[in-house]
């Protein structure tokens, strides 16, 4: 079944128009909101997965989990549905939510979208943590100073992103 995705406005506003994902070219002023999770431990370990070889984009790449909000579908139910997928694991009742949200514009690409970064802090082990097979295929709860590390080595997706997520909390 073909993913349906809606559209947005240049103040991330629905516009009443869906799409279907990685069919659409998204024109000026055209954008689909993704969400991604920083889910930590009490003791300050990120739950961090590996994508699979066989992904069109980053293959082998480490990163957070996240996707596409689908249409019709909030960003914060969206956040629950693509971490449960991913990682098995429930946030819907965890500590935090939405901290972060920013806008990338790529005409050339089409490749416009709003992005919601939500961080959860919650108990969990690797043994409570299911990854997607389809997806990932490693997964581990790291500190911060390990995550910076394999983002120094170019291997870590949104890492700029989740430094400035985390900023942005503090300030609040």
């Amino acid at each position: 079944m073909e993913e349906l995705f809606d559209i947005y406005d240049d103040n991330k506003n629905l516009t009443g128009r869906t799409e279907v994902r990685k069919k659409y070219f998204l024109n000026e002023g055209e954008y689909m909101l993704l969400v991604i999770a920083l889910l930590e431990t009490p003791d300050h370990k990120f739950l961090i997965t590996r994508r699979s070889f066989d992904k069109k984009w980053a293959a082998g790449d480490w990163e957070i989990p996240g996707g596409g909000v689908h249409a019709g579908e909030t960003s914060f139910e969206a956040v629950c549905r693509e971490v449960g997928e991913e990682v098995g694991v429930d946030v819907s009742k965890a500590d935090g939510g939405l901290v972060y949200s920013y806008k990338n514009v790529d005409l050339k690409r089409g490749d416009n979208y709003f992005t919601d970064i939500y961080h959860f802090v919650l108990p969990m082990t690797m043994d409570q943590v299911t990854l997607q097979k389809e997806e990932t295929i490693d997964g581990k709860l790291a500190p911060m100073e390990e995550i910076t590390e394999i983002a120094e080595g170019g291997h870590f997706l949104h890492y700029k992103r989740i430094l400035e997520a985390l900023a942005a909390e503090k300030q609040k």
